[in-house]
């Protein structure tokens, strides 16, 4: 009911003079039918009685009104005061100081074009579009699959306006840090571990443990988004045009029913199990024990 009354004042449902309209708690019913399942649009009109178009309908309208409303409060970069209240739960958490998010993509499978259909396919031979996420311990960018992670940064707002406050940490003065992977370029305020080399002294080693311990969180808040909306764990039938802007739903979707504590069951990430890369699910079945995980913000790159 909170999320009808979210999105009320885009999804009004229009009287007819032949029939009673479609009431709006339907037609979020609907949307979260199907994103939550990927079913096609024959399978959620038979679930529901409705018409395919009427499914198609509700469902773009419930896109379009939350990119153009409530996205941008679900999805927003952490104020001063927040980012910090982050860093220190980190640093209690992980005892590493100044990291305020972690960072990394996931490709997520569309309909490609058949006009460059090889800018999306992937490292796997798979089309997507790469969802680049920073989230905290309780951001986005698409662009085509076959596009590099430390690319697909160099696109995204962050790269150019990361808002990070010094501390001094021995006698130098060090910003607030978001944690990536080996593939992300080296900025003052991005960290990343020591590259694989057998000459890695033992608290290089001890660095990398601890910093690869940081960063799963990201992997697991992948998993639980995955597990959640299902749309985004397989190929859809939408437009990959449309595809973005879907993702982007998902995505604050998933950060309202962090804030309503929604309930996440351990049942939903065993199912997706089956037909996913090892990586990812490493990340499903941890998730459901990290579920406070939320992403920090949305910023789309358009190709």
């Amino acid at each position: 009911m909170k999320l009808c009354s979210l999105m009320e004042s885009h999804m009004v449902p229009e009287d007819v003079t032949v029939r009673a309209p479609v009431p709006l708690i339907m037609w979020v019913a609907v949307v979260l039918y199907k994103l939550g399942s990927c079913a096609e649009y024959r399978v959620v009109e038979n679930q529901f009685g409705i018409s395919r178009s009427s499914v198609k309908k509700f469902v773009y309208m419930f896109r379009k009104g939350m990119v153009q409303g409530p996205v941008k409060h679900l999805i927003c970069t952490p104020t001063k005061a927040e980012a910090e209240e982050i860093a220190r739960r980190f640093e209690v958490s992980h005892h590493i100081p100044q990291v305020m998010g972690l960072i990394d993509g996931t490709h997520i499978p569309i309909l490609p074009p058949s006009d460059g259909y090889k800018d999306f396919v992937n490292c796997k031979r798979r089309p997507s579009h790469i969802l680049q996420a920073a989230v905290d311990d309780q951001f986005c960018c698409k662009m085509p699959g076959r596009a590099h992670d430390a690319n697909a940064l160099r696109h995204s707002d962050l790269f150019q306006r990361a808002h990070l406050l010094p501390k001094t940490i021995g006698g130098k003065d060090t910003n607030l840090l978001i944690v990536g992977d080996h593939a992300y370029p080296l900025p003052d305020w991005l960290i990343k571990g020591y590259s694989n080399s057998p000459h890695l002294i033992p608290e290089q080693e001890s660095f990398n443990t601890y910093l690869s311990s940081v960063r799963v969180g990201v992997e697991m808040t992948f998993g639980l988004l995955k597990s959640r909306w299902r749309v985004l764990l397989k190929r859809s039938d939408f437009h990959f045009t449309y595809m973005p802007a879907m993702i982007a739903t998902c995505c604050a979707l998933h950060n309202f029913c962090q804030k309503e504590r929604d309930h996440a069951s351990s049942s939903w990430l065993e199912e997706v199990l089956d037909g996913t890369s090892s990586d990812f699910r490493t990340g499903v079945m941890c998730s459901y024990f990290l579920t406070r995980f939320r992403i920090l913000a949305a910023l789309f790159w358009m190709y």
